[in-house]
């Protein structure tokens, strides 16, 4: 699925939980695969990052749900195996997953973030430990999947006589997020991939080194709008959150929180990060930096209401564009 036989690399579609309905994400999924994507994200919350986004249904009851609507991939990204929800069950989901999809899924994981995770009181580990867990966790999630019954008792995770016993034929890939060297490399050792949302070639290239090539996957977002400043005003109202910087997405513990933080993100700030309207040079542009660090997968979901004529243009205008330049 990474890349193409004439060594494009994929062009996928990103669903975002956090906005939108269990039915239009559904929509979206058919949508995409009609458009000509390739290949599906989807977001994994308990909580939106902020109340205007106003969604965060259960992602493994959608998974299901699309199964029955198209045949694309999928990919959680990403789901945190540690805290909200034991690494036995998300081992028992995503399989589950991948027997609905017929071997078309992939488990996306990461560390996670405060805004999800702290749901059930626990304390917010260190990054250290949150990374940590983590590992024992996809260890954990690789063994049950063997299909025989599991005694794990770990630093972290507990696992008695537990067997998945709905699995399909074969275990899915896992890839893992990592926005640091250090969450780059438990990446590059213990899985098949690697996802993350900036272009930013230092990690990939660290990724990539470490783990002997294996591949490397990155989403963005985008607002279509029927004019720039319409594209605009939706990001900023929707998602101020994606310009905040540094360990606050990974720390701040709920949608109050980002809302306050995001007061200091401004419209500007917004319009000079994210390609807004309906110019599709605009929104080809928008590929360029992770076409130059050679990702394998590219996804891009969309930010606001217009996400059927969205995802209309870029199969009309922006994807035949985006492959004719990758072959050449």
């Amino acid at each position: 699925m990474s890349r193409t036989e004439g060594g494009a690399p994929t062009f996928g579609y990103f669903l975002s939980t956090e906005e939108y309905t269990p039915q239009e994400i559904v929509e979206q999924a058919r949508l995409a695969e009609e458009a000509g994507f390739e290949a599906l994200w989807i977001s994994d919350h308990f909580h939106p990052w902020n109340d205007e986004q106003g969604q965060a249904p259960f992602v493994w009851s959608l998974i299901g749900a699309i199964s029955q609507v198209c045949r694309l991939p999928v990919t959680t990204a990403v789901t945190c195996p540690t805290m909200r929800i034991s690494p036995v069950i998300v081992a028992q989901a995503a399989a589950t997953a991948a027997v609905q999809l017929e071997g078309r899924f992939r488990l996306g994981l990461g560390s996670g973030e405060a805004l999800n995770e702290h749901v059930l009181g626990d304390p917010w580990p260190v990054a250290g430990v949150r990374l940590a867990m983590l590992e024992e966790a996809v260890g954990l999630i690789r063994e049950l999947w063997q299909g025989d019954f599991v005694d794990h008792h770990g630093a972290h995770f507990t696992a008695e006589q537990a067997r998945i016993y709905t699995r399909p034929e074969q275990a899915p890939e896992i890839y893992v997020s990592g926005f640091g060297p250090e969450a780059t490399r438990l990446a590059a050792r213990v899985a098949d991939g690697y996802i993350t949302t900036a272009p930013d070639r230092e990690l990939p290239d660290l990724f990539r080194t470490e783990s002997g090539d294996k591949p490397v996957t990155a989403g963005f977002k985008v607002a279509w709008a029927p004019t720039k400043e319409e594209g605009v005003e939706q990001a900023h109202r929707l998602w101020p959150n994606s310009a905040l910087p540094g360990e606050l997405a990974q720390v701040l513990p709920s949608p109050r929180h980002f809302e306050q933080a995001s007061r200091l993100v401004t419209r500007e700030m917004i319009a000079d990060a994210v390609p807004g309207g309906p110019d599709a040079e605009t929104h080809r542009s928008a590929f360029e930096p992770f076409l130059e660090t050679g990702f394998d997968e590219i996804y891009v979901g969309n930010m606001g209401p217009h996400y059927a004529e969205m995802i209309g243009f870029y199969g009309a205008e922006v994807l035949p564009g985006l492959r004719r330049a990758s072959a050449a």
